[in-house]
């Protein structure tokens, strides 16, 4: 792979449920900005990941499934590469599904001392694709609920949340019917979020996904 000295390594992990039609050249095609952003000419020249642990980018035809789990050098132009990879995965997919992706320090070391105000330049994005903004949507709710029962249910019961959810769904059904009103709906959908937000690192380095 190229950019040895890149200032990240970054990490794509997510799993897309596709069209039962779709076939290899279609995924090649659709993920052609990673591929030719790693510097190879094809996706099978790039599907290895740059850790030998990580199953890489693999298409699997039986269960109509895109998995990725794929580390490669690079740097913040990397984003670009991947809001053009959702929106070819957008028409390829049968449901939504949420990608994140992490970008790697690689010049921090945690376990080197250094200056006491230095901070690693670790970055995170959660980015969303799907045939539709409704099925976009629903992702974005189900992680949302997830977090929130996650965190909540430290200090109550679970039955007790139920009026959270249901708040959390009329803000998500404003959204929607906001969506379906506007004049954007008529444009090709990158979701609304498709290029979700980035988050720092300021809390630590999130763990890396092994298998």
């Amino acid at each position: 792979m190229s950019r040895y000295n890149a200032p990240f390594e970054i990490h794509v992990h997510g799993q897309v449920p596709l069209r039962a039609d779709v076939n290899y050249e279609q995924i090649q095609e659709a993920l052609k900005p990673l591929w030719k952003y790693a510097g190879a000419r094809s996706l099978a020249a790039a599907a290895a990941s740059a850790y030998e642990e990580e199953p890489g980018i693999r298409f699997e035809p039986a269960e109509h499934l895109l998995d990725m789990c794929w580390t490669v050098p690079g740097d913040e132009d990397f984003k670009q590469a991947l809001d053009e990879m959702c929106m070819s995965l957008n028409e390829l997919s049968e449901q939504g599904a949420a990608i994140e992706v992490s970008f790697y320090d690689a010049e921090f070391d945690e376990d080197e001392e250094g200056p006491e105000d230095e901070e690693s330049r670790d970055d995170f994005v959660m980015l969303f694709v799907g045939p539709n903004p409704a099925a976009i949507m629903q992702v974005q709710r189900d992680l949302l609920v997830q977090d929130v029962i996650h965190t909540m249910e430290r200090h109550f019961d679970a039955s007790e949340l139920s009026g959270v959810v249901a708040e959390i769904d009329k803000l998500f059904t404003q959204r929607f019917d906001a969506l379906t009103n506007s004049l954007d709906l008529g444009k090709p959908s990158r979701g609304p979020g498709s290029g979700g937000g980035s988050h720092g690192g300021g809390g630590g380095r999130r763990p890396r996904h092994l298998h």
